[in-house]
């Protein structure tokens, strides 16, 4: 049997639900487990040392492990932002899928490029977004973070302007997106816990009643408190669930070499949501 696994300090069951469903559908002597390691070092230094196959990175790890692997796939190294692990006979190569999601998602929902941005967040799924919207011609962005030097970094790499605060910035924007754990619910021994912002809006309502589309990244749970309040406000909605399909998608395929049939897809896809 074949190990993969996922390190995030707030485990869901959505890529266990996902990765599992599809190594049944395919007849796969497979396995997927999610854990919330202790020690970062000593997790990467097991999945080399037990030979596990794939290993999904999420927050707040996705930049605390590059030290740990040997090689930096250029999908991750261009924005110094790792979410996927693969491990060839002890030797790990890191990649980033959240940027091709993100990528695919602004295409899928038709965003013009013209739109004003303002990203929620600094950290390493940040890092995909804002690359994401750089490379897809989004001039007009905005990076809002309290860590002034995370964000100011982050916002200098890519060209872009830095807030603070969302309720402090001028005007109003077109998008809002949310790459931070705002509104984020966690997994612990199997019941769902919230964290210290579960019930949070991550930007005022003033800026959601203003905006035309509303992207939250946050996977758990689907319906965050943001998302909410932009459907309420009938807004143009781009959930975190969705990131997490495609991008568990490509994580797959890099495991195991297989891309599945779009039907075997959105199987997993509804069996992932269905929980």
């Amino acid at each position: 049997m074949t190990l993969c696994i996922s390190l995030s300090a707030r485990p869901s069951n959505n890529g266990t639900r996902f990765h599992n469903h599809l190594y049944e559908q395919l007849g796969l002597n497979w396995i997927y487990k999610a854990f919330a390691p202790t020690d970062l070092a000593l997790a990467i230094a097991g999945v080399r040392g037990l030979g596990i196959r794939g290993c999904a990175v999420s927050m707040p790890y996705k930049e605390d492990v590059i030290a740990l692997v040997d090689v930096m796939d250029p999908s991750a190294k261009a924005i110094e932002s790792v979410n996927t692990i693969v491990n060839d006979g002890g030797r790990l190569t890191a990649y980033n899928t959240d940027y091709t999601a993100i990528e695919q998602l602004l295409q899928r929902n038709a965003v013009p490029t013209s739109s004003s941005v303002w990203v929620s967040g600094s950290g390493g799924m940040a890092k995909a977004t804002v690359a994401a919207l750089r490379d897809a011609g989004f001039t007009d962005v905005t990076v809002i973070a309290r860590n002034e030097a995370a964000g100011r970094a982050l916002a200098g790499l890519y060209g872009f302007a830095w807030r603070a605060d969302p309720s402090a910035a001028e005007g109003a924007a077109d998008m809002l997106i949310n790459v931070t754990p705002i509104g984020m619910a966690g997994s612990m021994a199997g019941s769902m816990a919230g964290g210290p912002d579960a019930d949070a809006l991550s930007f005022p309502q003033a800026a959601v009643d203003a905006a035309t589309v509303v992207f939250d990244v946050v996977a758990l749970p689907a319906e965050t408190p943001l998302v909410k309040a932009a459907r309420a406000a009938g807004k143009t909605v781009i959930t975190g669930a969705e990131v997490a399909t495609i991008q568990a998608l490509e994580q797959f395929v890099l495991y195991t070499g297989i891309r599945p049939s779009d039907a075997q897809v959105q199987a997993a896809e509804e069996f992932m949501r269905a929980q």
